[in-house]
């Protein structure tokens, strides 16, 4: 499990921070997470939680404060890799459950929390039914108070007493991913996320779609068929993809692929320089920002955050910047949080201005007069 955000293999798909990872890496950072007491958040990227974080800042916000954010959704899967994201796989909350219940060695500790009512108690008894990789000590159904009402000192004890490795939560999206970044600091579990259809699946109260389903994309039409109510939120979801295809993806995509093959091909070299003053250090970006140069820019912001000092990024020399470094940009953010200051993007062209609005990134960019 890497103890440095920046090492993570994240990129950047319309602000959510997507890490491109198989399901054995997956498996060792959760169990490496469990054995050493260490937090570990992991927020699963569907179409619903993207479809949220476009218009929820808190929602938005704790996925960019999540320790991994596999891709959970085929229609994640297509738009990441229509903007230059090398992923090879979907990776669902359920397959991780299941892989984790099917590895040989000690069960890890899982607690249930949420779901509908006796649905987590159903899921407790038949997951110890039967021996596997995995075992519960606990579940608890909180009812359908609010945040605040879910977080008080007696629910928090509970799930903490239980000494559990690993947490699931099913409370909906928005209030399951709110509720986990509220009391981040408090839950002393290790591994915790925000699966919420894994409840019902281990309760067997609702049966999981065909694997050649969830493989060409048609997940969500069996979900329907087995919860109707769902229909609204797909419905929804939908057609959000939609709007955003129209404002957000297609631009995206356009502008990544232009700004690629008008300034790529000098195959200008990569060079970063440092200059410092008593109260920040300035990086200077020349020639791609990209991929092939992940290496040089993780040290150089390694660097930066060991001075303590605040980070700039001047782009006045670099045309061409994609979906890496943009994830090495968030990687960089969620280390510095704790100091409260964000690094701060300069000397911006205007094309990578409209990448870093596409991608909901503005708000690094600084105010430069005459822009």
């Amino acid at each position: 499990m890497p103890d440095d955000d920046l090492l993570r293999k994240v990129y950047c798909v319309l602000g959510m921070p997507i890490d491109v990872i198989g399901m054995p890496s997956v498996l060792r950072d959760i169990e490496a997470a469990a054995a050493t007491k260490t937090p570990f958040f992991i927020s699963t990227c569907n179409l619903n939680f993207l479809v949220n974080s476009q218009s929820d800042p808190d929602f938005r916000g704790s996925l960019r404060q999540s320790d991994l954010c596999p891709v959970d959704g085929m229609p994640v899967v297509w738009i990441a890799r229509l903007a230059g994201v090398p992923i090879k796989e979907r990776i669902a909350g359920s397959d991780i459950y299941d892989a984790l219940k099917h590895k040989p060695g000690r069960p890890l500790k899982v607690f249930f929390f949420g779901g509908a009512e006796g649905v987590a108690a159903e899921a407790s008894r038949t997951l110890n039914a039967k021996s596997s990789g995995l075992c519960c000590v606990g579940s608890f159904y909180p009812g359908h108070g609010s945040v605040d009402g879910m977080s008080n000192d007696e629910i928090i004890d509970r799930i903490n007493s239980s000494d559990a490795d690993f947490l699931v939560v099913s409370l909906g999206a928005k209030k399951g991913q709110t509720w986990l970044l509220r009391n981040q600091r408090r839950l002393l579990v290790s591994v915790r996320a925000h699966l919420g259809a894994v409840v019902n699946f281990q309760a067997a109260v609702v049966r999981r779609a065909p694997p050649f389903m969830r493989k060409i994309g048609l997940e969500w039409l069996w979900r329907i068929k087995e919860e109707p109510h769902l229909w609204r939120r797909y419905w929804n979801d939908g057609s959000a993809l939609l709007r955003l295809l129209f404002t957000h993806i297609l631009q995206l995509v356009l502008w990544t692929w232009w700004l690629r093959v008008k300034y790529e091909r000098d195959e200008q070299e990569f060079v970063i320089t440092q200059a410092h003053n008593d109260e920040s250090i300035t990086l200077g970006l020349s020639g791609p920002a990209t991929a092939r140069h992940a290496d040089e820019i993780i040290r150089a912001f390694s660097d930066a955050i060991a001075t303590g000092k605040r980070i700039i990024i001047d782009f006045s020399n670099t045309r061409v910047i994609d979906a890496r470094f943009l994830g090495l940009l968030l990687m960089l953010r969620k280390k510095l949080k704790a100091s409260g200051a964000d690094p701060l993007c300069i000397g911006l062209s205007a094309g990578l201005k409209r990448l870093f609005h596409l991608n909901g990134l503005e708000f690094l960019v600084a105010c430069e007069k005459g822009s």
